[in-house]
């Protein structure tokens, strides 16, 4: 068999460097943005994602959560309309993300997919969610389902985020919440206990390195090419 690499590009595939990989950690807090999914007025997606921000601020981080009421659907406004300028803004802020959705219908809602269809996977050469990190959890009103969480995987591998192992599914939610709101005890909420500190734990752990671990060869390829080709056009 041979040895050779003849599709290979050698001037653009890099050796792996240990050091670039092991960068000096920041010191100020993570910086994580919560989704959700609802809009109705006793959300249980919305009491997750409250319970899921004082999780980590207890944990250290830093935690905005995006409001969805009065964001357009894609396509039905421009990007310059102030609800989709915040969520832009909010996700170039963070770190690291949290979408929560109720399963409807067997799936996740068009309230959270346009949530995300409104963060562009690219803006000019930036790539706004490449390297974040990301947690996905869901509510449901019967039984224990994945369907939501799965479909926001995909999400999440199509925005290039890195997303945790580690996810939460609560049944039939409106039996996990009191009536000031906050979760009960249990092991939905020793779960979503468990990817909160996951998340951080790998925010820490990557966003010092994301740049480096989403360094990609075909990238730098085209990259090359594209400049090769606008530096030829300016010489003729």
């Amino acid at each position: 068999m041979s040895e050779t690499f003849p599709a290979l590009h050698d001037d653009f595939l890099q050796p792996i460097s240990p050091e670039s990989l092991r960068p000096a950690f920041s010191t100020h807090k993570p910086r994580i943005l919560i989704l959700y999914g609802s809009l109705r007025e006793v959300s249980y997606s919305r009491l997750l994602a409250f319970e899921v921000r004082r999780l980590l601020e207890r944990l250290g981080c830093e935690v905005q959560i995006f409001d969805p009421a009065g964001l357009p659907l894609p396509d039905e406004a421009p990007v310059s309309h102030p609800k989709v300028q915040e969520l832009r803004d909010l996700s170039q802020w963070s770190e690291g993300q949290v979408w929560i959705s109720p399963e409807r219908h067997g799936a996740k809602t068009g309230i959270m997919k346009s949530q995300i269809d409104w963060i562009p996977l690219s803006l000019g050469s930036v790539r706004p969610t490449q390297g974040k990190t990301l947690a996905v959890m869901e509510v449901s009103g019967g039984s224990q389902s994945f369907n939501a969480v799965n479909q926001l995987r995909i999400l999440g591998r199509w925005m290039r985020m890195i997303t945790i192992p580690n996810q939460s599914s609560v049944a039939k939610a409106y039996q996990e919440f009191d009536t000031d709101g906050r979760m009960k005890p249990s092991s939905y909420y020793d779960r979503v206990v468990d990817v909160c500190e996951e998340l951080v734990k790998f925010t820490i752990m990557t966003r010092d390195a994301s740049s480096y671990l989403t360094d990609r060869y075909s990238e730098r390829k085209e990259g090359a090419a594209e400049l090769e080709k606008r530096v030829s056009l300016k010489s003729i």
